[in-house]
């Protein structure tokens, strides 16, 4: 499936070092204001070659919009959109073309199709969330424009490595997403020895919605919170999903996890905003936990295509820790869903309106 969502459908296409890459919205509904500029400064917080942290890679990423905006607003019909790739070095993949990375796709892609792209990993690169950015764009305004939900992410562990304060403020102002500046050059000079290690390291991303109102999200099968975990796990390098307290819930007792209410709020929100699988009010939480990069110049045993045994090095260009550039990807997500979310729930609940009480 190259598709996800339900009433707003997101299908992306293309490989890291194919022509281009893109994206086809449908489900849009019309009257959203875009222009190519608004893609800009998300998908730069995503884009590689910003800092000396992240892969070397420069992309214009320059959105072409094909289709779906008449006059600069959305017309209701699929939204085309194309990034074309500029700055593809396929050249740094042929010695390990007939190679199998540990810990990469090669092999499960390998074995599915019986033949796989190697060039920049294909169509398993981290290149594909670019589109999921761009998409992710659209959803934002919507959600800010009808409904007033702000979708904001951050780094919230890099390695062994956690904010000591917190401060909104800062999180878009460093190459890290970290919301505690203070920190910042402690990050800089972790990431330069692993770099110069030739190693990586794992990271977590949180991302919290907020504004969301009650009421989105289906009782069983289309819970708010699956949806989420499914679309989280669908980013490249996602090993763990938690919403709310996640698996700290496990050394909770009742008592404390369950959020009292109270005519003026909840007291806390340890269920990160969904009950049942729908949206409290509260704002939506989810913390997203992203592997090690398996792409290493440090050589290890593997296989070949042939089934021999060969030692691997992989040259060229990547991220020592992928979870850096991972937050407007997780960001775009939430958005997505909780957008397609918004769609579903009034078409069905549309005529319900205002419940009372409503908890503020």
């Amino acid at each position: 499936m190259n598709t996800f969502g339900q009433l707003l459908r997101v299908t992306t296409f293309g490989e890291s070092h194919g022509p281009a890459i893109g994206c086809v919205i449908d489900g849009c509904p019309p009257g959203i204001a875009i222009a190519p500029e608004d893609f800009v400064r998300d998908l730069e917080r995503r884009a590689t070659g910003r800092s000396r942290h992240t892969s070397q890679r420069h992309e214009a990423d320059e959105i072409e919009i094909l289709s779906g905006v008449y006059e600069g607003v959305t017309t209701g019909t699929p939204i085309a959109l194309l990034i074309r790739n500029t700055d593809a070095r396929s050249k740094d993949y042929s010695a390990i073309a007939q190679q199998f990375r540990p810990g990469h796709a090669d092999y499960s892609y390998w074995q599915k199709y019986g033949i796989r792209d190697p060039r920049g990993g294909g169509r398993s690169s981290a290149r594909e969330t670019t589109m999921r950015v761009a998409a992710g764009v659209i959803a934002k305004k919507w959600l800010a424009d009808r409904h007033g939900v702000r979708v904001q992410g951050w780094l919230a562990q890099l390695g062994d490595v956690t904010p000591k304060g917190f401060d909104a403020g800062v999180i878009d102002t460093n190459p890290f997403f970290w919301p505690d500046a203070a920190q910042v050059i402690e990050l800089e000079a972790f990431m330069d020895a692993l770099r110069k290690s030739g190693d990586s390291v794992g990271a977590k991303v949180i991302v919290e919605a907020t504004g969301v109102p009650p009421g989105w999200g289906e009782p069983v099968y289309g819970k708010l919170s699956a949806e989420l975990g499914a679309a989280m796990l669908s980013i490249n390098a996602v090993k763990g999903v938690e919403i709310g307290d996640g698996f700290d819930v496990v050394a909770q007792h009742g008592s404390t996890h369950r959020d009292l209410m109270r005519p003026e709020g909840f007291e806390s929100n340890h269920a990160g905003g969904i009950l049942g699988g729908i949206s409290t009010g509260q704002p939506v939480r989810a913390s997203i936990a992203f592997k090690p990069t398996s792409s290493l110049r440090l050589p290890a045993p593997t296989l070949d295509v042939q089934g021999n045994e060969v030692d691997i090095v992989t040259t060229g260009r990547h991220d020592p820790c992928v979870g850096i550039r991972a937050t407007p990807i997780c960001e775009a997500m939430m958005a997505l869903v909780l957008m397609d979310q918004a769609l579903r729930h009034r078409a069905q609940c549309g005529d319900v309106g205002e419940v009372s009480p409503r908890i503020p």
